[in-house]
């Protein structure tokens, strides 16, 4: 009713004045223009259930635990989690405390996505998914309206499905629940997070659905402490990358739908993708399965998923050659790596190329050892003189360096400050904080220049093996490992 007077009202006035003979023109205007900002702002406030991913958990999206490899820890510490809603009648004769909100932080393509679809299909529930970035806008209060939607959403979507459980997984948690005061322009974002905070707390065991947070995030490091107490979200569960044993699962997941040939050996592959995540994976069998259509094959073939690891890991092939000169240079400088890395641990080389991938010219790729978290001096120093190994064969054969090296000697001398922190250094147990710069130049620059002069020292005795081995690589552009040991022996 009110609208329509106010309507009338504004007509009635625009009349008056053009029969009194005003240019009505900018009142036009201004009316035009705050219409438009309303509706816009009205728009931009208006959530429906259509903003938000709801599925029911059912049917053929229905993912289970069973289709997540390589997180047996994380997926046991959640499942225990969710047993809490499962058996909700036992823990109230009990007085348990409902859990309100469960964290998944780790590494992106960890499968954190996956694992909350999997909760919402374990628990039977309602699955609403949204992401951190839909509720940060400039209007005020728009963002605190949104929360407040998602959540009834929630429980809406779960009676439709006639169900008692709902999950609200929210991905980019650190969007929405960063610190509070870093923002100074305006408190959007400070009354976004205070709604959940205030949603999360009105979340009861007795309530006609029970409601679950699951969020995600890898900046956990970024959240407000607020959220991170117990009451909201009362367990972090660490998604971590794959071990070996995990990552041969998932590319057992992964591989189950495709053809592979006899020669394939999953094994080999797992120990070959060292710090790969689980997306990394899937692409990587995704690729391989590419390369092999483009070649006209039935089945995958191991030389297939080799192929693939390195487009993976570099990127695809560069059309851009080289000149003949820089072929040379990158050869040596590959051969370089090559020669130190056999030597400090056999068998280590994998594969040897000089063809352009990324924005990588050549590159040396190593066996991995088996999955290692702690290194020993030794083992920090051996990987200082690999890095080392590539300028040094340069300087030996070609009488100067390039700046293809740059990139080595960053990790060459992030190795050596690693050595230093942990009082692997002629300076014992130091902290870098109170260390003078200068001092810490002078010792780290000693590390390296230790392990180059060795470097120098091994490689000046094996120009001829350089020279039969440039020949074949230049010739080739790729040589696998086994044929790089045969020229050395």
């Amino acid at each position: 009713m009110f609208k329509e007077i106010s309507i009338g009202f504004g007509l009635a006035t625009i009349i008056s004045l053009i029969v009194m003979g005003y240019d009505i023109t900018p009142f036009i205007f201004l009316i035009a223009a705050g219409a438009g900002l309303f509706y816009l702002a009205r728009a931009r406030g208006m959530v429906s259930t259509k903003n938000f991913k709801s599925s029911s958990g059912t049917g053929r999206c229905e993912i289970s635990f069973r289709d997540i490899g390589g997180q047996e820890s994380a997926i046991q510490e959640l499942r225990e989690a969710l047993d809490f809603i499962k058996h909700h009648q036992d823990i109230k004769n009990l007085g348990i405390r409902p859990l309100k909100g469960i964290l998944l932080s780790g590494p992106p393509g960890t499968g954190k996505t996956l694992m909350a679809k999997a909760a919402a299909s374990y628990t039977d529930a309602a699955f609403i998914a949204a992401s951190g970035s839909e509720f940060i806008e400039m209007y005020a209060g728009v963002g605190a309206q949104r929360v407040r939607k998602l959540f009834q959403t929630a429980r809406d979507s779960a009676l439709r499905q006639k169900k008692t459980n709902a999950i609200i997984f929210i991905d980019e948690i650190e969007i929405l629940g960063g610190k509070r005061g870093q923002t100074t322009s305006h408190l959007e974002y400070d009354q976004t997070l205070n709604q959940l905070l205030v949603e999360m707390d009105g979340l009861r065991v007795e309530d006609n659905v029970r409601v679950l947070l699951v969020a995600a995030t890898n900046r956990a490091d970024m959240l407000d402490p607020a959220l991170l107490r117990p009451g909201r979200f009362d367990r972090r569960v660490k998604v971590d990358l794959p071990d070996k044993e995990g990552r041969k699962v998932i590319l057992q997941l992964h591989t189950r739908n495709k053809p592979l040939a006899r020669d394939v050996n999953l094994e080999i592959i797992a120990k070959e993708t060292f710090g790969m995540s689980g997306a990394h994976l899937e692409s990587l069998a995704n690729e391989a399965a590419i390369l092999a259509m483009r070649e006209g094959c039935r089945e995958i073939s191991q030389h297939h998923f080799n192929e693939s690891i390195d487009k993976v890991m570099m990127g695809g092939k560069l059309d851009k050659q080289p000149s003949e000169l820089e072929m040379k240079r990158v050869a040596i400088h590959e051969i370089g790596h090559a020669l130190v890395s056999e030597k400090v641990r056999a068998g280590s080389v994998s594969t040897l190329t000089i063809t352009p991938r990324g924005e990588a010219l050549g590159y040396m790729r190593q066996t991995p050892e088996d999955d290692t978290y702690l290194y020993t001096k030794d083992y920090l120093e051996n990987q200082i003189s690999v890095m080392l190994a590539g300028a040094v064969a340069e300087e030996i054969i070609l009488g100067n360096r390039s700046t293809g090296s740059a990139n080595d000697f960053e990790q060459a001398v992030r190795a050596a400050e690693t050595m230093l922190r942990s009082g692997m250094s002629e300076l014992g147990i130091v902290c870098l904080e109170s260390l003078p710069q200068d001092l810490k130049h002078r010792t780290i620059s000693g590390i390296v220049r230790e392990q180059e002069e060795q470097v120098r020292e091994y490689l000046t005795d094996l120009k001829e093996v350089f020279d039969n081995i440039l020949k074949v690589l230049l010739e080739k552009e790729k040589i696998t490992g086994e044929e790089f040991r045969s020229f050395i022996n």
